[in-house]
Protein backbone atom coordinates (compact mmCIF):
# COMPACT_ATOMS: atom_id res chain seq x y z
CA UNK A 1 0.00 0.00 0.00
CA UNK A 2 1.29 3.64 -0.94
CA UNK A 3 1.17 6.25 1.10
CA UNK A 4 -0.31 9.55 -0.42
CA UNK A 5 2.24 12.97 -0.06
CA UNK A 6 0.25 16.27 0.14
CA UNK A 7 -1.93 17.78 2.95
CA UNK A 8 -5.45 16.34 4.05
CA UNK A 9 -8.21 19.23 2.99
CA UNK A 10 -8.66 19.42 7.43
CA UNK A 11 -5.20 20.12 7.65
CA UNK A 12 -5.24 23.23 4.87
CA UNK A 13 -8.56 24.79 6.60
CA UNK A 14 -6.63 24.54 10.01
CA UNK A 15 -3.44 26.26 9.04
CA UNK A 16 -5.77 29.14 7.36
CA UNK A 17 -7.77 29.56 10.38
CA UNK A 18 -4.67 30.09 11.91
CA UNK A 19 -3.61 32.45 9.99
CA UNK A 20 -6.62 34.37 9.94
CA UNK A 21 -6.55 34.39 13.58
CA UNK A 22 -3.17 35.74 13.74
CA UNK A 23 -3.41 38.01 11.23
CA UNK A 24 -6.84 39.55 12.78
CA UNK A 25 -4.77 39.58 16.22
CA UNK A 26 -2.42 42.08 14.66
CA UNK A 27 -4.54 44.33 12.88
CA UNK A 28 -6.44 44.76 15.92
CA UNK A 29 -3.54 45.53 17.93
CA UNK A 30 -1.63 48.04 15.88
CA UNK A 31 -5.03 49.97 15.61
CA UNK A 32 -4.49 52.94 17.72
CA UNK A 33 -8.74 54.04 18.99
CA UNK A 34 -9.08 57.27 20.36
CA UNK A 35 -9.76 55.73 23.56
CA UNK A 36 -6.34 54.73 23.67
CA UNK A 37 -4.68 58.07 22.14
CA UNK A 38 -6.75 59.94 25.13
CA UNK A 39 -5.28 57.61 28.19
CA UNK A 40 -1.92 57.91 27.00
CA UNK A 41 -2.31 62.20 26.80
CA UNK A 42 -3.51 61.39 30.21
CA UNK A 43 -0.62 59.45 31.27
CA UNK A 44 1.55 61.53 29.99
CA UNK A 45 0.32 65.01 31.52
CA UNK A 46 0.37 63.52 34.79
CA UNK A 47 4.08 62.72 34.49
CA UNK A 48 4.45 66.00 33.26
CA UNK A 49 2.71 67.87 36.01
CA UNK A 50 4.34 65.94 38.36
CA UNK A 51 7.78 66.82 37.42
CA UNK A 52 6.62 70.51 37.26
CA UNK A 53 5.67 70.04 40.27
CA UNK A 54 8.85 69.02 41.40
CA UNK A 55 10.85 71.39 39.34
CA UNK A 56 8.43 74.30 41.08
CA UNK A 57 9.36 72.72 44.99
CA UNK A 58 13.20 72.37 44.26
CA UNK A 59 13.51 75.53 42.70
CA UNK A 60 11.00 77.74 44.81
CA UNK A 61 9.10 79.12 41.98
CA UNK A 62 5.82 78.72 41.04
CA UNK A 63 4.97 77.53 37.28
CA UNK A 64 1.72 77.52 35.50
CA UNK A 65 0.33 75.37 33.15
CA UNK A 66 -1.73 76.42 30.60
CA UNK A 67 -3.62 74.65 27.63
CA UNK A 68 -3.13 75.59 24.17
CA UNK A 69 -4.98 74.81 21.05
CA UNK A 70 -2.20 72.35 19.84
CA UNK A 71 -1.00 71.45 23.24
CA UNK A 72 0.27 73.64 26.63
CA UNK A 73 2.84 75.83 28.03
CA UNK A 74 4.65 75.01 31.46
CA UNK A 75 5.94 79.20 32.66
CA UNK A 76 6.84 80.47 35.49
CA UNK A 77 4.61 82.71 37.36
CA UNK A 78 6.40 85.64 37.67
CA UNK A 79 9.71 86.37 35.85
CA UNK A 80 12.30 85.74 37.69
CA UNK A 81 13.93 88.40 39.97
CA UNK A 82 17.74 89.21 39.62
CA UNK A 83 18.16 87.26 42.96
CA UNK A 84 17.35 84.22 40.93
CA UNK A 85 19.05 84.90 37.65
CA UNK A 86 21.62 82.15 38.05
CA UNK A 87 18.44 79.31 37.83
CA UNK A 88 15.77 80.99 35.66
CA UNK A 89 13.25 78.86 34.25
CA UNK A 90 12.41 78.63 30.89
CA UNK A 91 8.88 78.56 29.41
CA UNK A 92 8.32 74.82 27.59
CA UNK A 93 6.00 74.67 24.98
CA UNK A 94 4.83 70.98 24.08
CA UNK A 95 1.96 69.78 21.34
CA UNK A 96 -0.34 66.94 21.94
CA UNK A 97 0.50 63.80 20.85
CA UNK A 98 -2.74 62.81 18.88
CA UNK A 99 -4.38 65.46 16.69
CA UNK A 100 -7.63 66.41 17.63
CA UNK A 101 -6.91 66.48 21.52
CA UNK A 102 -8.20 69.72 23.85
CA UNK A 103 -7.79 70.22 27.42
CA UNK A 104 -10.42 72.57 29.65
CA UNK A 105 -9.61 73.57 33.47
CA UNK A 106 -12.39 73.50 35.32
CA UNK A 107 -12.15 76.95 37.66
CA UNK A 108 -9.40 79.35 35.25
CA UNK A 109 -7.84 78.44 32.18
CA UNK A 110 -4.70 77.73 33.94
CA UNK A 111 -3.26 75.14 37.01
CA UNK A 112 -0.55 76.65 39.28
CA UNK A 113 1.85 74.77 40.16
CA UNK A 114 3.13 76.51 43.40
CA UNK A 115 6.60 75.33 45.73
CA UNK A 116 4.19 74.96 48.84
CA UNK A 117 3.54 71.63 49.28
CA UNK A 118 -0.40 71.79 49.13
CA UNK A 119 -1.96 73.02 45.88
CA UNK A 120 -5.29 74.35 44.90
CA UNK A 121 -7.29 71.77 43.55
CA UNK A 122 -7.30 71.28 40.08
CA UNK A 123 -9.15 69.22 37.10
CA UNK A 124 -7.96 69.17 33.72
CA UNK A 125 -10.48 67.67 31.08
CA UNK A 126 -8.65 66.26 28.04
CA UNK A 127 -10.96 65.20 24.94
CA UNK A 128 -10.01 63.93 21.56
CA UNK A 129 -12.70 64.86 18.41
CA UNK A 130 -13.37 61.83 16.06
CA UNK A 131 -10.91 62.11 13.04
CA UNK A 132 -13.77 60.66 11.14
CA UNK A 133 -16.37 63.24 10.76
CA UNK A 134 -19.42 60.96 9.84
CA UNK A 135 -18.96 58.84 13.07
CA UNK A 136 -21.73 59.59 15.39
CA UNK A 137 -19.69 58.66 18.27
CA UNK A 138 -19.26 61.63 20.56
CA UNK A 139 -15.80 62.93 21.20
CA UNK A 140 -13.89 60.70 23.99
CA UNK A 141 -12.77 62.58 27.28
CA UNK A 142 -10.94 61.87 30.57
CA UNK A 143 -10.14 64.26 33.66
CA UNK A 144 -7.20 64.41 35.28
CA UNK A 145 -6.72 66.02 38.59
CA UNK A 146 -5.40 66.37 42.44
CA UNK A 147 -7.72 67.52 45.65
CA UNK A 148 -4.54 69.27 46.61
CA UNK A 149 -2.74 67.01 48.92
CA UNK A 150 -1.98 63.85 46.43
CA UNK A 151 -0.68 64.18 43.32
CA UNK A 152 -2.13 63.83 39.76
CA UNK A 153 -4.10 61.08 38.86
CA UNK A 154 -6.29 59.84 36.21
CA UNK A 155 -9.88 60.40 37.53
CA UNK A 156 -12.98 58.30 37.58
Amino acid sequence: MQRQQGFTLLELLVVLAIIGFAMAGVSLSLRDSSQTQIEREAQRLVAVLEAARAQSRTSGIALIWQPTTEGFVIRPALAPNPAQANNPIAARTEKWLAIGTQASVSAANLVVLGPEPILTAARITLSVANTNSNSAKPATSLSIGTDGLRPFQVMP
